[in-house]
């Protein structure tokens, strides 16, 4: 059985330059590769989805980077690009057993189904708004900037009470964050002032509370539920990262999918196909989120003929996950909205740490894609689709731009 990281490492490429032939090279290599991400850092990932499923509920891999041998021995430094998603601060994402449950339960009262489904109008407004704006004479645009990217921040800001005078400098900062490209002396000060702006937020609604969920979380805080600033603050950072990035990705890359498969886009235009369907399979086929960091390995764990080993960390690549053929049949290098069973992806997470918010990027997605296309049934890419480029970002699915035309 392998049970060493010192193999032969399939690096990931921080300029993510061919996501899909990575994501082919990582489901080849086994349920369990050995890789590099940028910076240099040995982890193992995941790469099939019948593994990444038990992984991703099995407890001896734990949140807590105290586990983690390399962070322990001093070999992560406080400027690698990624320590921000490897340690984001105490919150949800980065605890287990009762003390995930109490932070997770607190969350899930205040994102309840009725708030997401209360926000249906607003994103409807919303929606309908930044499309007045889009223009309808044929010009050549980005979509990205001018539709994907404003409507989640505007909806998330909503949810949590930020003030949409701040989403400016937000954009620039969490493009900073997720980047493998933040130079090193900017790591810390990103990190810094997005802790900062949240803080705000936060000791604002203290004094004015809202109808919002960091107004909630606080309330329950003070009804006794123990929630320190510190689990406040970065459930917040946890909340509007993961809320807006995800569904930008999902709005683009169904464009995207739809351009290129110009058949698929014709049913779902038709009426023949759901709107429904394009959301889930484009989460399958280009999933948002490509690699999730990071789990760490309390005792050794077997996966097929290979071993994490204790302190090890773990990644989970959806973006390999989503076309393994074992979970979704010969076919699943194809985006086929008419698949049978097109839900059995897990590209909202499986288990304790499945993602809160996926219900609101599948409402916000469920809303812009069908009044989009109703507004611009011929809206279609103004770039062949090998000249789209993917951000530098490891853990997304993010395009630069996304040139489009109207008519």
């Amino acid at each position: 059985m392998t049970t060493g990281i010192e193999e032969a490492r399939i690096p990931l490429d921080p300029f993510v330059t061919d996501l899909d032939g990575e994501s082919a090279r990582l489901r080849a290599a086994g349920p369990l590769a050995a890789v590099e991400l940028p910076g240099g850092v040995p982890v193992w990932a995941v790469t099939h989805h019948a593994e990444a499923k038990a992984l991703l509920t099995d407890p001896r891999l734990v949140k807590d980077i105290n586990v983690w041998g390399a962070w322990q021995r001093g070999e992560i430094p406080a400027d690698w690009p990624l320590i921000g998603l490897a340690n984001p601060g105490r919150s949800m994402l980065t605890v287990d057993g009762a003390e995930h449950r109490r932070l997770r339960t607190l969350v899930a009262q205040a994102l309840t189904v009725r708030r997401v489904e209360h926000m249906r109008g607003r994103i409807t407004e919303l929606t309908d708004r930044l499309l007045d704006d889009l223009p309808a004479d044929g010009g050549v645009f980005d979509l990205k900037a001018a539709f994907a990217y404003p409507l989640p921040m505007y909806v998330v800001a909503d949810l949590m009470g930020i003030e949409e005078a701040r989403l400016p400098r937000l954009k620039v900062l969490f493009e900073k964050f997720f980047s493998t490209q933040t130079p090193p002396e900017e790591v810390v000060a990103t990190l810094t002032e997005l802790a900062g702006i949240m803080a705000d937020t936060v000791a604002a609604k203290r004094a004015a509370p809202g109808d919002d969920l960091t107004s909630a979380l606080i309330l329950a805080s003070e009804n006794g539920d123990h929630l320190t600033d510190e689990e406040i603050v970065s459930t917040l950072q946890l909340m509007v990262a993961a809320g807006h990035e995800t569904t930008i990705s999902l709005i683009v890359n169904a464009v995207v999918n739809l351009s290129t498969h110009p058949e698929q886009r014709a049913l779902v235009l038709s009426g023949r196909a759901e709107w429904s369907a394009v959301i889930e399979e484009t989460l399958r086929w280009s999933t948002p989120t490509s690699h999730v960091l990071i789990r760490f390995a309390t005792e050794d764990v077997p996966v097929g003929d290979r071993m994490i080993p204790a302190g090890d960390a773990l990644i989970v690549s959806y973006g390999a996950l989503g076309r393994d053929e074992r979970a979704h049949g010969p076919t699943a290098g194809a985006f086929d909205i008419t698949r049978d069973s097109p839900s059995r992806h897990i590209s909202f997470g499986h288990g304790p740490h499945v993602c809160p918010g996926a219900a609101l990027s599948r409402l916000e997605a469920g809303v812009a894609l069908p009044a989009l296309y109703a507004r611009f049934p011929r809206l279609d890419l103004a770039v062949p689709a090998s000249e789209l480029r993917n951000k530098p970002v490891v853990t997304q699915n993010d395009l630069f731009e996304l040139p489009v035309r109207t008519a």
